[in-house]
């Protein structure tokens, strides 16, 4: 297998020492560690489906990884497996400011997609605590929120649709560019399924105006009751927070 990975990345895209493994052993929740047996840097998506078919036929186990942000061991590799590190993927491929849209690949950091659009007024809801860092392949993997899922929903209130290579290496295309689609909704199957349906190549995404202006406001309250009773009372009115 590792002969097969060498023909197809040069060596500085193929981590096989333990020097290079150690930062791909643990996610954010470091208490759980494991060495792969390689990590993989794709640089196109061509090389991905590649990589994903080689795991296929040689019966190995594969882990798909972002920037390990995550805090519940998602990406925690197999100890005889590969660790496919999709940062390198990280193009910005199309902004519709017209449909709103944006197609991006999955190694896209959450923030730069608003970053992208801001010229055209409009930016990308889902904001998770590590938006300056996380990936949108990451974010479509675990369905991340953020402190406007409330109001905005999770990522998957945001993804029409997205081309993803499945375990055995087959390519396929699920949504499209609208929220208006008839069938199953694959999408909201794939999302938040935490690499179980394999990897995402291309993810289209839904972009919002960028809202007239913003006001932060700061309440006191006596006690926990009373702050909670001050939220149903807000949320009951129509109003979200």
């Amino acid at each position: 297998m590792l002969q097969s990975l060498a023909r197809l990345y040069p060596p500085p895209r193929l981590l096989t020492r333990p020097g290079g493994l150690l930062p791909y052993e643990s996610d954010g929740l470091t208490v759980f560690r494991a060495r792969p047996r390689a990590v993989v840097l794709p640089e196109s998506r061509e090389e991905v489906i590649e990589t994903v078919r080689l795991c296929h036929r040689a019966q190995i186990p594969f882990v798909a990884r972002g920037s390990g942000t995550s805090l519940s061991g998602g990406a925690l590799p197999h100890t005889d497996g590969i660790v496919i590190a999709l940062n390198r993927l990280n193009r910005i491929i199309e902004v519709d400011p017209v449909d709103r849209i944006a197609v991006v690949e999955p190694g896209v950091i959450n923030l730069d997609v608003s970053s992208a659009v801001a010229s055209h007024g409009l930016y990308y809801a889902p904001d998770p605590s590590s938006q300056p860092v996380c990936t949108i392949g990451g974010n479509v993997a675990f369905n991340s929120g953020g402190a406007h899922c409330f109001k905005y929903g999770m990522t998957l209130n945001h993804v029409l649709g997205l081309e993803a290579v499945l375990p055995d290496g087959t390519v396929v295309t699920l949504g499209g560019r609208s929220l208006e689609l008839t069938g199953p909704d694959l999408v909201g199957a794939y999302v938040g399924s935490e690499g179980l349906f394999g990897i995402a190549l291309e993810i289209t995404l839904r972009l919002l105006p960028q809202p007239e202006c913003s006001r932060t406001v700061l309440a006191a309250y006596q006690s926990l009751e009373a702050a909670g009773d001050a939220v149903s009372h807000i949320v009951a009115s129509g109003l979200l927070p």
